[in-house]
C-alpha cells in the first residue's frame, strides 16, 4: 500500500497535465451516500426503484413524488468538502491538475475552490423554470414545501441529468479534450459502470492511468496503478 502511494507521488511530481475523473466515492467521506453501496440510494426502502423516480418520464408525470424523493435523498445542504476535494484544489493551484471531470452533482469541488470542473450529470445548485427559463439556486428549491414553482407559475426543474436524458454535448466534448490531452489520468471513487460517462476513459492514450476505488472495475487491467482503498486514505498522504 505505502509503496503504491509513494509511486503515485512520484508520478504526480513528474506530471504537469493531470486530469481527475471522479464518481460518488469522492463525496461519500463528506457524508453523501453513493448509489450502489449497501447504505446507498439503491437500497433505500422506497416502493418505486430510484432509477424510475429519477427518470425524465417520472419527473413529468409524478412531479410531487419526484420532489419528495429528491428532497429526501439528493439534497445535502450541510456537507463540506473532504480531503480529496481539498487536495485536488491544491494540485490545481500549483498547476499540476488541469481539470476535474465529475459524475457528482453536489458542487463540492467548486466549494473546495477548484476552478476547472466539468459536471457530466449537472448540479443540484442550478435549477431553472421549464416555462420561462429563469434560474434559481439550491436554497430556493430546498426550502420549497412541495413542488418549487417559478414567479411565473412554471415548474422548476433541477439542472441534473435524469435517466432518459442526454448528457450535455458541450460538456462531453470538453471532457474528451481534457482526457485526450492529459499526461496522467487519476480515476477515483467510481465503479465505471455508468455510461456514457465511463466511456470517456477510452480517450486517454497515456501511460499513467491510476485507478483508486474500493472495489474492482472493468478498467482494472488497463490501469498502470491500482489502489483498492478509499480516496481519503490515499489523498491524505499526498
Amino acid at each position: 500500500m505505502q509503496d503504491k502511494i509513494s509511486f503515485l507521488k512520484d508520478l504526480i511530481q513528474e506530471s504537469n497535465n493531470i486530469v481527475f475523473f471522479g464518481g460518488a466515492g469522492v463525496s461519500t467521506e463528506s457524508g453523501i451516500p453513493d448509489f450502489r453501496s449497501t447504505d446507498g440510494l439503491y437500497y433505500s426502502k422506497y416502493d418505486i426503484p430510484p432509477e424510475t423516480i429519477l427518470s425524465h418520464r417520472f419527473f413529468i408525470s409524478h412531479t410531487k413524488e419526484f420532489y419528495d424523493f429528491y428532497h429526501d435523498k439528493m439534497i445535502y445542504t450541510e456537507v463540506i468538502p473532504n480531503i480529496t476535494h481539498l487536495k485536488l484544489q491544491e494540485l490545481e493551484h500549483i498547476n499540476k491538475l488541469r481539470g476535474i471531470v465529475t459524475q457528482n452533482i453536489d458542487g463540492l469541488h467548486q466549494m473546495a475552490g477548484s476552478k476547472k470542473v466539468l459536471e457530466l450529470h449537472g448540479s443540484i445548485h442550478r435549477n431553472y423554470c421549464m416555462t420561462c427559463g429563469k434560474s434559481y439556486g439550491l436554497d430556493y428549491v430546498s426550502s420549497a414545501e412541495c413542488i418549487p414553482l417559478c414567479s411565473c407559475g412554471g415548474i422548476i426543474k433541477p439542472d441534473v441529468v435524469l435517466y432518459e436524458e442526454a448528457l450535455n454535448q458541450e460538456v462531453m466534448e470538453e471532457a474528451i479534450m481534457l482526457i485526450r490531452e492529459a499526461d496522467m489520468l487519476i480515476v477515483g471513487g467510481t465503479s465505471l459502470s455508468v455510461y456514457p460517462a465511463a466511456g470517456l476513459l477510452h480517450y486517454y492514450k497515456g501511460d499513467k492511468l491510476i485507478l483508486i476505488n474500493r472495489t474492482i472495475t472493468s478498467f482494472d487491467e488497463q490501469a498502470n496503478l491500482r489502489i483498492n482503498v478509499s480516496l481519503g486514505e490515499v489523498f491524505s498522504q499526498l
